[in-house]
């Protein structure tokens, strides 16, 4: 049984990874599936949460971007509905902002594929061959997909792209955002009222961390359809490695 190999752009398992022979179909001499842990508790716990913190920004987000009708019935303070918008959306952000800084800790404690989102190896050149696979084995025009114990190196890219730099982005302006409202000489206008200025004002760093919102949005629908779409054709598992920590390999072929 074989698993896949360490290249130059993927190191090999740290010593805490496990493999795991599972059993495939009942006859003599049947396949079996190899299982390797890969992903941590906390890198699962925060994709999740991340997830969740992401979905209620986005809804509540485009909310304050075009604001739900003005209520005409009853009492003005029982017509609160976009404060609660609002005040969800900062939580949220509040939550996205603990989870980011937990998880850019646990990229340094944690093992190799923790740190994956967070480092690209940008001047190997077989990284970026095995990027252009990955780009036409999505567009249908490769046969068989290649196994990777991690992030495959599209993923990765992605990943770095738009959840790492991305969210660090919409921190950053949400932030100088909300340090606008709260005046320049609280903590946060003080520690982000920088960045409006540098952008051009506040209505252009609205404007970008509305952009941003979209982005995210598109990576998102992206991100859910490549996973359904590797778990069903692919050799490997994608959508329970999120949750069991183990990525299962479904044939014994070599890469």
């Amino acid at each position: 049984m074989s698993i896949p190999q360490p290249g130059p752009f993927q190191p090999a398992p740290s010593r805490k990874a496990t493999v795991t022979d599972l059993p495939l179909g009942g006859a003599r001499g049947a396949r079996r599936l190899t299982a390797v842990y890969v992903y941590e508790v906390p890198v699962r716990l925060w994709h999740w949460i991340n997830a969740f913190a992401i979905v209620v920004l986005c809804i509540t987000g485009y909310l304050i971007a075009s604001p739900l009708p003005t209520m005409q019935i009853g009492e003005a303070a029982h017509q609160f509905v976009m404060g609660y918008v609002r005040f969800t959306h900062f939580a949220a952000a509040m939550i996205l902002i603990v989870g980011f800084a937990a998880r850019a800790y646990w990229a340094l404690v944690g093992n190799h594929h923790a740190r994956q989102i967070f480092t690209l190896p940008l001047f190997n050149f077989q990284w970026w061959k095995e990027v252009w696979h990955e780009i036409r084995w999505y567009a249908f025009l490769e046969r068989q997909p290649r196994k990777y114990a991690g992030h495959n190196p599209l993923a990765q890219l992605a990943m770095f792209t738009f959840i790492t730099l991305g969210v660090l982005f919409m921190i950053v302006t949400g932030l100088a955002l909300y340090g606008e409202g709260e005046g320049a000489l609280s903590w946060i206008g003080r520690g982000f009222g920088w960045v409006i200025p540098l952008a051009g004002g506040s209505q252009m760093v609205h404007s970008l961390h509305h952009l941003g919102m979209w982005s995210i949005v598109i990576f998102t629908l992206v991100h859910i359809y490549v996973a359904v779409r590797e778990d069903i054709m692919s050799r490997q598992s994608i959508i329970s490695t999120m949750i069991s920590g183990q990525r299962t390999f479904k044939d014994d072929r070599p890469d």
